[in-house]
């Protein structure tokens, strides 16, 4: 527990850093990877460029303050980051560097302003932060189905829509480099988790690590992922294009084992009384399409209503694998919104949703950020609505 000089000193200084937040998070950044250049092998360099992680980062150190006399409280937000650090693999010799640099940029930017009990409050409160952290770390890296980034195959790869390929993998167990021993019939992979592929792309001056859903927990044919062509509004996605168009059937990937708190609540699946929503947009249909998988598997009776929005039919992922399960299911609402046709998933479509209902969404920023105000304006309570935004989350937590 931080002093009380220190959480003093912390939380009036909360609005300086709220103003020159994002500004020291940048130049955080800039210092660290010029001192650890190595690190830019974690990092995305795209969410770097576009000042995703910066903001990210800014808006949860800015959170941990004003809550660290009970950071108990950003439990859930820190358990989701915690799941991203154990995919990405980052370990606890990581955090003294993120340290050394964060409060070396905060005296930095704010110059004569951040003298030495400023500083000293604030190096107090970061060790706080990052123990709590590496501590629910430590448990889940203890918990993890491989250890690292592990060899696998890939068996299969089809188009689910026409920017989007669906990959299945299975383990390489023999003696080459990175194999393990890992038995697909042993994983008790959790629907709405993600897997994270580590790449060495032509393109790129670094390995590359990225996140994909998975679509599928049925392991008997291997691990399914899904993964969209990135190569929106002049952006090039480095490791979405070299999955599309380098890798192969017959070839191997590194990842590590799945990791995500995304999952449907299991007090609920059983029950027949409260819906299961399950709303998404483009390839944010990959977590949701095995939520979908998990609940008719374990209670085809619960009413179901099933709502997808994207581009158009060619952009309609998975199409014949959502009809099959909802075949199966007993009392299914299916409804479907093309936005080149002028169809909008808007708040008065989701006043028409039952209240109470068990709601998860995935999708882009933009796409979540309406479906959780509109839900939110709707009376929806926090603890009945589930997301999993994809890429750094940002005003959606931690405020």
């Amino acid at each position: 527990m931080a002093s009380p000089k220190t959480l003093e000193i912390v939380k009036a200084t909360v609005p300086v850093l709220e103003e020159h937040g994002t500004a020291i998070t940048t130049l955080f950044y800039q210092n660290m990877f010029k001192e650890h250049p190595e690190l830019l092998d974690i990092f995305n360099e795209t969410n770097q460029k576009l000042g995703r992680q910066q903001t990210a980062l800014a808006t949860t150190v800015l959170a941990a303050a004003k809550h660290l006399e009970n950071l108990a409280i950003l439990l859930p937000q820190v358990t989701q980051i915690s799941h991203k650090h154990r995919a990405l693999q980052i370990l606890p010799e990581h955090y003294p560097i993120v340290g050394k640099h964060l409060l070396g940029a905060i005296k930095e930017v704010l110059g004569e302003a951040a003298n030495d009990d400023i500083i000293d409050a604030w190096t107090e409160a970061y060790d706080e932060i990052a123990g709590v952290f590496i501590q629910l770390e430590k448990n889940m890296y203890e918990q993890e189905m491989w250890e690292g980034f592990a060899s696998f195959k890939v068996v299969e790869k089809v188009a689910a829509a026409i920017d989007i390929s669906a990959f299945t993998v299975v383990p390489v167990n023999d003696n080459s480099e990175n194999s393990q021993d890992i038995d697909l019939s042993k994983l008790n992979l959790t629907a709405g988790q993600y897997i994270t592929v580590k790449t060495d792309p032509e393109d790129s001056d670094h390995v590359a690590l990225r996140h994909y859903s998975l679509y599928s927990t049925n392991t008997d044919k291997g691990i399914h992922f899904a993964v969209r062509r990135d190569n929106r509004d002049g952006h090039y996605g480095l490791v979405s294009n070299h999955l599309h168009d380098e890798v192969e059937v017959g070839d191997t990937i590194l990842l590590s084992a799945p990791a995500g708190d995304f999952e449907l609540n299991q007090d609920l699946v059983q029950q027949n009384d409260i819906p299961l929503v399950l709303m998404s947009a483009g390839v944010g249909v990959t977590p949701i399409l095995s939520m979908l998988e998990a609940q008719v598997t374990a209670n085809p009776e619960r009413p179901i209503i099933w709502v997808y929005a994207c581009q158009n039919q060619e952009h309609h992922a998975f199409d014949t694998e959502v009809n099959k399960l909802l075949e199966s299911a007993a009392n299914v609402e299916k409804h479907i919104f093309y936005f080149d046709s002028g169809q909008i998933l808007d708040e008065a479509w989701l006043a028409t949703l039952p209240e109470p209902a068990d709601i998860y969404v995935c999708g882009s920023m933009p796409f979540m950020e309406s479906m959780i105000d509109g839900l939110m304006k709707l009376d929806h309570g926090v603890d009945n609505v589930h997301y999993e935004p994809f890429g750094p989350k940002m005003s959606l937590e931690l405020s």
